[in-house]
Order: structure tokens, then sequence, then C-alpha cells
């Protein structure tokens, strides 16, 4: 029996590589490999002395990657989370400043349609929802185990959930004569609590979101990767984000405001020193997709992408 080959169209392809500012020598972080749709084009930018380093925290995404790039010996693979992109560096033997980092946060089309990977509510499968099916606890085991307060929080802090109390009461009762196993079981139950609809969209959209970052840590991921590019990027290098929604990309805003805003001085100084210049600065307006773009891909809908450079 032969596997399933799972559909993925990459969001915003040119205009991130775009943004990136490809120099043919340069050296690249693919922080979110996925199906390589990026890395291919960023390939397509490099010369024989570029670099790209790609990493994942998904098995299948890593050995994807493997397979095409097998012969490329410009690419380095590494299965692991982007905010630990500088292991990957150090185990790529590169030690001077890179020249970019991409980041295309969220879930990709091959999890979501593979219902055994736990993301959808539309397909039944196991309660995973784990990005690194290697390691770490399934939201299954999550919700099997954590307090009533602490599910009502996630639901709330991380999906924006209005009946977030009402849906922890219900997981916590439901779990005490049965276990939840499958995504279709937990989608049923979230309907069954939402009694308010929101126009097009499934009762269980926010929970889903909600558990699934709590499972895969995907907001601290992002805090601490940005943090880690102002000191690895070279000057003049770039920061591209692609974000889907609105958690995701208040964090970059903040991150890229903050990073580019002079400190405070004295008044009366004529001149700020170097010292005291920002460390990166902002690239033009945030970018969405444009309308043929959603209609041929409906999931790029939400896509956001935002791009910093290194000033100092």
């Amino acid at each position: 029996m032969t596997e399933p080959v799972w559909k993925h169209d990459t969001v915003l392809l040119n205009e991130a590589v775009a943004a990136l500012n490809v120099q043919a020598s340069g050296i690249y972080v693919d922080g979110t490999y996925g199906r390589g749709g990026h890395s291919a084009l960023i390939l397509e930018h490099l010369g024989e002395r570029g670099r790209l380093i790609v990493t994942d925290k998904d098995p299948v995404a890593i050995e994807h990657a493997r397979e095409r790039h097998a012969g490329d010996p410009r690419v380095f693979v590494w299965h692991g989370s982007f905010r630990d992109f500088p292991e990957a560096l150090a185990a790529a033997g590169i030690v001077e400043g890179i020249q970019g980092i991409l980041l295309d946060l969220g879930v990709s089309s091959p999890q979501l349609d593979d219902a055994e990977r736990g993301f959808s509510f539309m397909r039944e499968g196991r309660l995973d929802m784990r990005m690194d099916t290697s390691k770490g606890e399934s939201a299954a085991e999550w919700l099997g185990r954590a307090m009533e307060a602490d599910i009502a929080d996630v639901l709330w802090r991380y999906g924006e959930e209005r009946f977030s109390r009402q849906i922890a009461r219900e997981i916590v009762r439901s779990r005490s004569q049965a276990p939840l196993q499958t995504t279709t079981q937990l989608a049923e139950l979230i309907a069954s609590v939402v009694r308010k609809r929101e126009p097009g969209k499934h009762p269980a959209t926010r929970s889903f979101q909600a558990i699934r970052i709590k499972v895969n840590q995907e907001l601290d991921d992002v805090e601490e990767c940005l943090r880690k590019s102002v000191d690895y990027l070279a000057l003049g290098g770039r920061l591209v984000v692609i974000s889907f929604h609105s958690l995701e990309d208040r964090i970059v805003k903040h991150f890229l405001r903050e990073v580019s805003t002079p400190p405070r001085v004295p008044k009366g100084l004529p001149v700020m020193p170097q010292t005291m210049q920002p460390p990166m600065r902002i690239i033009g307006k945030a970018i969405r997709p444009a309308d043929g773009e959603v209609q041929v891909n409906v999931r790029a809908r939400s896509a956001i992408m935002r791009i910093g450079e290194r000033a100092t």
C-alpha cells in the first residue's frame, strides 16, 4: 500500500523569499520546512557557496527534506524546534552571522489533512496534535490529566474561546466516564457546549487551536526564536515571519517594534551614540496574500507577513 501524498500550497511563497533578499553566498535558516516550498525557492537564488539550514519539529517533514535535498551540499537538515536554530547552526559548523531567518508559523496542510495527526476536527483520528510525534505529551494525555481551571485558561488564553469554562467543565465530566481519545469525540463535546455559533466557523475551531498551541508550546517557541534572532543575524540580515492568527502576529509585531525603537535619551543630546541605536529596523508594512492566492488556497486568507532587518 502506497503512502498518501499530502498536498501543500506554500503561502506567500514569492513574497517571503523576496523579503529575505537572498544573497548568492549567504547563509539562511528556514525554521519551518513543512514540505519545502520556501526552501526550494531560496535554493534557486543561492550559489555554490551559499548555505541553507532547514529545521522542523515534524519527523515527517524532516524525512521529506533529507530525501529531497540528499545530494545538495548547500543544505543541512536538522530535526528540532526553530527556537533552537543556534544548535542547528552549530551542528552545521556555522559560526559567523547569518543573512536570513524565515518562519512560516502554524500547522501545515499535510498535518491538517492527515487524520492520524489529530489536528483537524473535521476528520476522525487520534487526539494527538503533536508536531513532533517522537516526544512530548499528546492532546489526549494533557486533557486526561489537566485541572479544569488549567484547561479553561488555555482555551481562553490561546483560543480566546468565550465558552472556555463550560467546555473545560464538560471535558472533566466526560473524562470521568471515559477518556477522550479521538478528534471527533472532542469536537462533538465542544459542539454540544457552544450554543452560539460564529458564522462560517466550526464551534471547535478556537479550542482545537488553543490545545494545539499548548501541546506544542508554539508561542513560547516564537518568542524565544525572535529574541535569539537579533544575536545571530549579520548586519543587513533579514527576519521574515508569516503568522496565521492574531496571537502569533501580536508577538511578532510587538517584538519588531521593541527592537527597532531607539531608547529615550536626555534632551539636548545632539547625536545619538552608535551604541544607543536600535539593533533592528522594520522593512515596509505588513503583507497579506493577494486575492488570487486566497482564491486558490483558502488557508492563506489569515496569513500576515512582517519583515525586520539587522541595522547595527
